[in-house]
């Protein structure tokens, strides 16, 4: 099985640590990764190109100056630095800036039923000179057969690969099994279906493991799982597991372990794990990215976190809505007054 790994760990794993990568650490990452043989390297704000704002949340460092430094450590190596763009948060500039600072793939990110808000970023994309991939998030939202729908919207827009894309943690073997499937019969041969997937179910590394066998050929992963939510399916375990089945030839399970324990495991202040919420968000199907707004939030208003999530998957909501937590707090701690009140 010949496989395709993009790592991101530098993209998704900007999400537990606040978006708070210093250039140092993006280089040495980078360097691990490539080292070890990792294709694809992604290197953004967690909530992709021009991410960093109130809303989503600051970088430390601009992600531009991030890309520049880990662009020449990577391809040293022969891997290529991807980069994330979500049409709305990102645009047509951040992408020229991200390619002229070293980016040769670019992942065009929207909703799982609006591929339509992505061939213009698609098509630039294609104009730079970098592959131009489809991202379908929060796969578990739409049927097989829409997501294929989906995946063709943005495979004639110019996408040479389409993932379905597990935001929430939600999906479970056999039903990434049947998006995997529907997507690949829907688009043409030499377009790649990719699949990338969260930890919230404890599933990470068994839903990719399944999509492979289901005929992805591209899937991401990060070190130790560092990402949104409960994490990502992990590299170094996804390496080890691929290695025992004979699958993702010249990958070094060994460096992968190492740059993992070495480099990522003293970074996060809180590890990404199946906890409470983010148990709570693969089962109830809301975005990974919502976890430490719904924190805050429910610190702000005396609410927990677990009942605004609830409320998040009961309301559908979908990425890029994280603006609307503090409001689902501020109304779950009106309603929590007023039954207090009736109480007394």
């Amino acid at each position: 099985m010949n496989v395709r790994l993009t790592d991101v760990t530098l993209r998704d794993g900007m999400h537990p640590l606040s978006h708070s990568f210093t250039v140092e650490q993006t280089v040495a990452i980078a360097n691990g990764l490539a080292a070890a043989g990792v294709p694809v390297i992604e290197v953004t704000h967690g909530d992709g190109l021009g991410g960093s704002s109130l809303v989503y949340g600051r970088s430390l460092v601009d992600e531009h100056e991030l890309i520049r430094a880990a662009a020449p450590v990577i391809r040293q190596y022969g891997a290529k630095l991807s980069v994330l763009i979500l049409p709305g948060i990102g645009t047509c500039a951040d992408l020229e800036r991200a390619a002229e600072a070293g980016a040769t793939v670019a992942r065009v990110a929207t909703h799982c039923t609006e591929a339509d808000l992505a061939p213009r970023h698609l098509a630039r994309a294609r104009e730079l000179g970098m592959e131009a991939d489809g991202f379908l998030m929060m796969a578990h939202m739409a049927e097989p057969a829409v997501l294929a729908e989906q995946a063709r919207i943005q495979e004639a827009s110019g996408a040479q690969v389409v993932y379905c894309t597990d935001t929430a943690g939600a999906l479970t073997p056999p039903t990434v099994a049947a998006r995997i499937e529907a997507m690949r019969r829907a688009l043409m041969p030499e377009t790649i279906v990719g699949f990338h997937g969260h930890n919230n179910l404890g599933l990470g590394v068994g839903n990719t493991i399944r999509a492979i066998e289901e005929g992805a050929g591209c899937v991401d992963a990060s070190l130790r799982g560092l990402g949104a939510g409960a994490g990502n399916c992990a590299t170094e375990a996804l390496a080890a597991a691929c290695d025992s089945l004979g699958w993702l030839p010249g990958l070094d399970v060994r460096r992968l372990a190492d740059a993992a324990e070495e480099l990522v495991a003293p970074l996060p202040e809180r590890e990404p794990i199946v906890d409470r919420s983010s148990l709570i968000i693969g089962w109830a199907g809301v975005g990974n990215s919502f976890l430490l707004h719904a924190r805050r939030a429910g610190e702000r208003y005396g609410v927990s976190e677990v009942e605004i999530l609830l409320e998040a998957g009961r309301r559908r909501l979908v990425s890029g809505q994280d603006d609307l937590i503090p409001d689902i707090a501020h109304e779950l701690s009106v309603r929590k007054r007023g039954s207090d009140d009736h109480h007394h």
